[in-house]
């Protein structure tokens, strides 16, 4: 079996004051090429430190992520930088995955300059990815804060793949919409799952939720 994410034994111990706060402590799970996997558990259980470790926002305390069977753990500089272009995430808050100052359509655009998109195909591009997420192309000038949450968080989606990663990290991304949105951008999730054949690790607080989701392979729960 083909494995595009393999966490071995992570730990995470934070110091303070002369004190350590064991957080993470041997994690272990695989994720397969076009799989959907869960990570759950209650507030201050440790998921979302996971979720930094894995793409790398923080190091271990010890263990290995590997992504594609290259062990990322100790990465730094452009090979990190590179490993993004294959692994991105979506955080809880949408507007905080933006500069304030750009707007959407230049924030994406900064994203494939960064990844050498050609500057003629980029403003076709980003009107793409936005019709992906369900927005239209005048999204592109607007900020994230004329947006509503789920509006915001299609855009960062739409800005999360636009590199065109092969695994999304989902850090409770509905947690900060209505209710009436929450589905909706779920829904989106699953369509690009579908679509772009990215594999998707959704960390949420509520096991039912990702337990009752056929897309999903399986859950942790820490």
């Amino acid at each position: 079996l083909e494995y595009l994410l393999i966490i071995k034994g992570i730990s995470k111990v934070y110091k303070k004051d002369n004190k350590e706060y064991k957080v993470l402590e041997d994690i272990n799970f695989k994720i397969k090429k076009g799989e959907m996997i869960g990570i759950v558990g209650e507030s201050g259980s440790g998921k979302s430190t996971l979720a930094r470790q894995i793409i790398r926002l923080e190091k271990p305390t010890s263990g290995q992520v590997l992504l594609n069977n290259k062990d990322i753990t100790n990465i730094k500089g452009k090979e990190l930088k590179n490993i993004y272009k294959d692994m991105q995430m979506v955080f809880q808050d949408p507007i905080g995955s933006f500069d304030p100052r750009l707007t959407i359509g230049k924030s994406i655009d900064e994203l494939l300059k960064n990844n050498k998109v050609p500057k003629n195909i980029r403003k076709e591009k980003i009107i793409e990815l936005l019709k992906l997420v369900g927005l239209d192309k005048q999204y592109i000038d607007k900020y994230p804060r004329e947006l509503s949450g789920g509006q915001c968080q299609r855009a960062a989606i739409a800005k999360a793949i636009s590199c065109e990663p092969k695994i999304l990290i989902c850090d409770e991304v509905t947690s900060a919409l209505d209710v009436s949105v929450q589905g909706q951008v779920i829904s989106l999730l699953k369509e690009l799952k579908e679509k772009k054949n990215i594999d998707i690790l959704e960390v949420e607080d509520e096991i039912e939720a990702v337990i009752a989701d056929p897309y999903v392979a399986g859950a942790l729960q820490i």
